[in-house]
């Protein structure tokens, strides 16, 4: 059974099945980032008081450089793709791959500062909010390289069989890795810089 618009576009909305699916799931994301970035502006107007200067902003900008250059790097792996040029995809994919891994090398040590100063989740409420965001975010990530990697390894063999297939699914890897820079872009001045 061959299942409709998996690679075709539906005549009606010019989408086909994994764009709208995609979506929708980050739709969904939206609202958890969204009432969690709610919960972070009620416990912060609630306060008397909110921590300043507590997070490492040098590193907090590093790795806004480094998620922001891994959706530019995304976006050439698809392109590449598009233009038949499966050795320069590659290189993009695992450029993407790298960033965040490093991305998440720098969380890490990030983190450990902080443990070993005994500023844990349950610090105070700034900690407690901080880590339940970058920790989420921080999940998110490493979903996304799971999925690279996929595509890195047995999932490339795909690129054989159905070229517009592989270069879709590349696609809508590409439009969650978006998303997940993005809520980064806007972690970073929340938590960093105000």
């Amino acid at each position: 059974m061959e299942i409709p618009y998996t690679i075709s576009t539906r005549p009606d909305t010019g989408l086909w099945n994994a764009k709208v699916g995609i979506w929708l799931f980050l739709a969904s994301e939206v609202m958890l980032f969204g009432a969690l970035f709610s919960t972070y502006i009620i416990l912060r107007t609630g306060s008397v008081e909110w921590p300043h200067g507590e997070l490492n902003v040098p590193l907090g900008a590093i790795n806004t450089v480094l998620l922001i250059s891994s959706s530019v790097t995304m976006v050439m792996a698809w392109a590449s793709l598009k233009m038949n040029e499966w050795g320069k995809h590659r290189l993009y994919l695992a450029l993407t791959f790298a960033l965040a891994a490093i991305f998440l090398v720098n969380k890490y040590f990030e983190y450990k500062e902080h443990l070993v100063e005994g500023q844990g989740p349950w610090h105070d409420s700034f900690f407690g909010i901080y880590y339940t965001l970058t920790g989420l975010h921080g999940l998110h990530i490493l979903g996304g390289m799971i999925v690279m990697a996929y595509f890195l390894g047995p999932g490339a063999r795909l690129w054989k069989k159905n070229p517009d297939q592989f270069a879709n699914r590349i696609e809508i890897t590409g439009l969650y890795w978006h998303f997940v820079d993005l809520v980064w872009i806007f972690l970073f001045p929340v938590l960093y810089l105000l």
